[in-house]
């Protein structure tokens, strides 16, 4: 009797022992990742949001995370990161050969297709041959970080890489600034 009163006043000073507090849900490394590097990246730098099969590359500068989740939420996540942001836009690319993937090679790609269309319709967009962005993101890679993001993705060339530029900054603007530089230059010479 003694020991059945000691566990009913354990009890009742630990209410949790009776009704245990769902643990709370950690939050994925991967976000935790975007949002640390987010006030540190800028223009030149590049986040990729790539299918299960893309590889490891090896410069110096790229960081890969597997998420284990699915592409749309990331993609998802980080543009909404970038939006938040107040000094970076994405650029965004993807690979020429998603809109020649066919159905029958690649069940799913139709609706893929769609839905990351619908996805980046506020955004432009650019293609260009996979093996001329992976070249383009392993350059950045030598002198600028590169985070990517790893999903859970089984369908072809539907990685979505995002070039970070300045968002206070327009590439009319540099434009503009550049043609001035090289007026003041033929003017002094």
């Amino acid at each position: 009797m003694r020991k059945f009163l000691l566990v009913l006043s354990l009890l009742s000073f630990y209410p949790s022992i009776i009704h245990p507090q769902p643990a709370p849900v950690p939050t994925p490394i991967w976000r935790d990742r975007v949002e640390e590097a987010m006030p540190l990246l800028g223009h030149r730098n590049w986040i990729l949001i790539v299918d299960s099969a893309y590889p490891l590359q090896t410069s110096l500068g790229i960081e890969t995370i597997e998420t284990n989740t699915d592409q749309a939420e990331v993609v998802h996540e980080v543009l909404r990161a970038i939006n938040r942001s107040i000094h970076v836009r994405p650029v965004i690319t993807l690979d020429s050969e998603l809109r020649f993937v066919s159905e029958d090679d690649a069940p799913g790609v139709t609706a893929y297709r769609n839905n990351i269309a619908d996805m980046l319709r506020d955004f432009p967009v650019t293609t260009l041959p996979h093996d001329q962005i992976i070249s383009q993101v392993a350059q950045a890679g030598d002198q600028f970080h590169v985070l990517v993001l790893k999903t859970n993705m089984t369908v072809p060339y539907t990685s979505v890489f995002i070039r970070l530029d300045c968002k206070y900054w327009s590439a009319d603007a540099e434009a503009r600034l550049r043609a001035k530089m090289a007026q003041s230059h033929d003017a002094a010479h």
